[in-house]
Order: structure tokens, then sequence, then C-alpha cells
């Protein structure tokens, strides 16, 4: 089913909206890794590991979920498809792939705020918890989703020809 004009546009600004708002969680995020990495003042670096906790919980996951959901409602009522062209199956891929893995990034973010609670806790050892490598792995990942977004590489994948061929012959 094809969306009315007014609600792709709707469900457009939706999906950009939760898009650029997950890179920007992103951003941030990569901002209190930084902290954690370069700072050698130890409130800074237990407030930074607090930090990360609720930027997972209530910004990074909700709008990924956003991003993934809207991005199928955006597919599904346009005639680019679901299946029909690569660059959509790679964005789908992708940002299922990124939500998977943030998903189970979150226990190690829970883990580190909750030893960071601990006042008398030695924060030296922790490391960063991967925060760079995972923030910045992300970050590259939701850039390329969008480089998908804007560029839209040319091929039809098999499905999308049949359904080409169907349309033509009706």
């Amino acid at each position: 089913m094809i969306m009315s004009p007014n609600l792709r546009k709707l469900a457009l600004t939706a999906h950009i909206t939760a898009s650029v708002g997950w890179i920007g969680a992103v951003i941030a995020y990569l901002a209190l890794v930084a902290a954690v990495l370069t700072s050698e003042d130890a409130q800074m670096v237990r407030g930074a590991y607090l930090a990360m906790e609720p930027i997972t919980r209530f910004a990074l996951v909700p709008l990924a979920f956003a991003s993934l959901l809207t991005g199928i409602v955006m597919s599904l009522g346009t005639t680019w498809g679901l299946f029909r062209h690569y660059w959509v199956v790679a964005k789908l891929m992708l940002t299922v792939l990124a939500t998977i893995i943030l998903l189970s990034y979150r226990q190690t973010v829970s883990f580190l705020a909750e030893v960071a609670k601990d006042p008398s806790a030695d924060l030296s050892g922790l490391g960063g918890g991967g925060g760079l490598l995972h923030a910045g792995g992300g970050l590259l990942v939701l850039l390329l989703i969008m480089i998908l977004s804007v560029y839209k590489p040319r091929g039809i994948t098999r499905y999308g020809w049949r359904k080409q061929q169907e349309k033509r012959l009706d």
C-alpha cells in the first residue's frame, strides 16, 4: 500500500528525526567516552560513566528502535519497497545489526554505571569499557546508512525485478 503524500511526509519526518537523533545521541555518548579516556579527574570519570547509562537507556535504544520502525514503515509505504533495492536491504541489515550490538552493549554500560555508583571503586581499570570502539564504530555505520539514503546506489534485487515484471504485465 502506497502512502498518501501527506502521510509519506509525516513518516519521512519521523524517520529523519529518529535517525538524526540516534546519530546525535551517539556523538553525545562519544563525548562521555572521551571524558573517561582523557580526564584525570576521578569525579569527571565517575560522572561520565553514570551519564552513559541514561543516554543509552533513554536516547540510544529508543531512537534505534524508532529509526528501525519508521524505516520499515517508509519502505513498505513507498514504491522503494523493503526488499526491492539493494540499498534498502543494506540499510535494513545495517540498522538491525547496529541495534542488536547496541542492545548487547547495554549490559556493559549498565555494569560500568553500577561500578561507578560506588564512591570507593577504582575506575582506572575499566578503561572506557570499549566505548570508543562501540560508539565510534556505531557512528561510522550510521553515517554509512545515511550515505546510502542520500545516494541510493542503483541495483535491484531479484524480488524487485520480479515485482517490476509483474507490474508491467498488469
